[in-house]
């Protein structure tokens, strides 16, 4: 009687460790499935017919729907983009022809034999037609960015080159406001996008540029550390409160302090997405009434 219990313990165990090996293998096999699933997903060639549901668990069938449904999400979203695409390239083609026009003519206007009141208006006409053409180029820009129409392409290079003819542009403006700009030279080198990464800096001593008074400073220097380095515009303006440091980044946002002076809002959201576009950040440090600095953190390797 012993014998047979025993014998009959063995059979039982026998059985379980073949269910346990053969359920180890089952899950074994799944995980391999999802695995390839997945590996097919993030390829970008996953389709339904890339597995045999009889063969499959509901698990894995329901997973493998789910993949398919992801790929024709990934599949719409790109044609989404692509219709982006082609309606940001025809805003741009149809509004810079007609901008360019006004722009044209109201130059040619304003030097005809005109009263005060006339000049006045031609001014103030041109003056607006800058605005728009400045807003539509800033739109168009961003859009491509955030699409992903436009790629940054950052490569290892120095910033002196790329600094110098930002800063370059302007002095003209800085010196017709009787404001000193200042480059401090620097030989650090980075891992950023020359044509994108200049727009950036422009931007920013746009910004520097437009709220010092008159008799203030603008200085750009490059602080170097061992894996990022930083790019400073300083002025002495009157600053940023602390209420809105986080807001100036936001697209079309204007402080109330600052509606007399021209602008948009985009400037500083275009510099933001062109820093976080390449690896880096952008961030701004004021005391109101003494000016601000505003940074970017650029990768150097």
């Amino acid at each position: 009687m012993t014998e047979i219990i025993c014998g009959t313990a063995v059979v039982i165990a026998i059985f379980a460790l073949a269910a346990a090996v053969w359920n180890r293998h089952r899950a074994k096999r799944i995980l391999k499935n999802l695995d390839r699933m997945l590996d097919a997903a993030m390829a970008g060639t996953f389709t339904e017919q890339d597995f045999d549901e009889s063969l499959l668990s509901a698990v894995e069938s329901r997973f493998a729907h789910y993949l398919a449904a992801n790929a024709v999400s990934a599949q719409k979203l790109q044609e989404e983009k692509d219709k982006i695409k082609t309606l940001i390239a025809d805003i741009s083609h149809q509004t810079k022809t007609p901008v360019a026009n006004i722009l044209l003519y109201t130059q040619l206007l304003s030097e005809q034999e005109l009263s005060p009141e006339g000049r006045d208006c031609a001014a103030a006409l041109e003056g607006q037609v800058e605005k728009l053409r400045a807003l539509v180029d800033a739109l168009v820009k961003t859009s491509r960015l955030e699409t992903g129409i436009l790629a940054l392409h950052p490569k290892a290079g120095p910033l002196a080159p790329m600094l110098e003819e930002a800063v370059a542009q302007f002095i003209p403006k800085a010196a017709e406001k009787g404001i000193t700009l200042t480059l401090i030279p620097t030989d650090t080198s980075a891992v950023f996008d020359p044509k994108w990464t200049a727009e950036a800096v422009c931007n920013l001593l746009d910004n520097a540029v437009k709220y010092t008074p008159s008799g203030g400073t603008v200085t750009v220097e490059v602080i170097s550390y061992q894996m990022f380095c930083r790019v400073n515009v300083t002025d002495n303006g009157p600053g940023i409160p602390e209420s809105e440091r986080a807001k100036v980044f936001q697209r079309f946002y204007r402080s109330p302090a600052a509606y007399e002076t021209e602008g948009v809002g985009i400037g500083l959201y275009l510099a933001r997405q062109i820093a976080e576009g390449q690896g880096g950040c952008i961030k701004v440090s004021s005391r109101p009434g003494r000016g601000c600095c505003f940074s970017i953190y650029l990768p150097r390797s």
